[in-house]
């Protein structure tokens, strides 16, 4: 598996496999890897062929007081669970390189990336936005995959994609999850096993949630399954995250919640 720093390194990786007739598979990540990332490389390679995963871990996308010194930092782990998965290249930028000195644009995306998530973490998507572009705009792939995990960051990417004609197919693979359906997150790592048993009630709540329901009764089980603070628990239409209509043909059930000091999130679909 090749290790491309460079920005100049990974255009040239990606015209030569052009030349070859190859597809790209593109495939953010910030590292602390587990079998969710590792699932969005098997399907890139499936997908296209080729599949380039990248590590950076974006300051931009981390408020004041939020984990970035603490996010887990595992570089060279990562790299062997990528080359046994598959992947023919990484790419592993420096923060010079992304963020050189002078460094000002921002990529806002206005509407879907204010609520929910955007409400309580008002920087966020802005820092995932600009790093998601500058990365696109870097590789240039096929395709680029996320996790339907993140479900309001990947309709906020492929709104910007769409919106900048940024000529990149978006692709969201469905969430992996532990074998009490808990969403494989990095952030996983940092709860207690006490506080485990309290997080895989998550799902099951999300599971029960129906179109018509209180929202509140969610937000009551939720705090009787221990959870100790509830940023958001609601039903969206799952292509605008609005309020659902009656109209609505796709709904999905979204939620952010606190154990301690960890915060989780997670979504599903929502049968009528």
């Amino acid at each position: 598996m090749e290790q491309i720093k460079t920005i100049r390194s990974l255009r040239a990786y990606v015209t030569e496999k052009r030349r070859t007739g190859s597809k790209i598979a593109f495939v953010p990540t910030m590292g602390a890897l587990h079998e969710g990332h590792l699932e969005l490389v098997r399907q890139g390679l499936k997908q296209a062929g080729i599949c380039i995963p990248y590590i950076f871990l974006n300051p931009k996308q981390f408020g004041d007081g939020e984990d970035l010194d603490s996010y887990p930092k595992t570089l060279e782990t990562d790299l062997d669970k990528l080359e046994k998965t598959g992947a023919q290249a990484v790419y592993v930028p420096s923060a010079a390189d992304i963020y050189p000195p002078g460094f000002s644009t921002t990529v806002s995306v206005k509407g879907i990336s204010e609520i929910l998530e955007g409400a309580h973490r008002p920087h966020f998507f802005d820092g995932v936005a600009t790093i998601v572009t500058k990365m696109l705009l870097q590789c240039l792939p096929d395709i680029a995959l996320f996790g339907e995990k993140d479900y309001q960051q990947l309709l906020v990417i492929q709104k910007l994609v769409t919106d900048l004609n940024i000529p990149v197919q978006i692709t969201g693979v469905p969430t992996v999850r532990d074998e009490n359906g808990l969403a494989l997150s990095s952030r996983n790592t940092y709860l207690s096993e006490a506080e485990y048993g309290i997080a895989i009630q998550l799902n099951k709540i999300l599971a029960g949630m129906k179109p018509g329901n209180d929202a509140h009764a969610a937000h009551e089980k939720l705090k009787a399954a221990g959870f100790d603070k509830i940023d958001y628990c609601t039903i969206c239409d799952a292509h605008t995250l609005l309020p659902p209509e009656e109209n609505t043909q796709e709904k999905r059930a979204l939620a952010a919640v606190w154990i301690g000091k960890t915060r989780l999130i997670d979504n599903l679909p929502v049968s009528e």
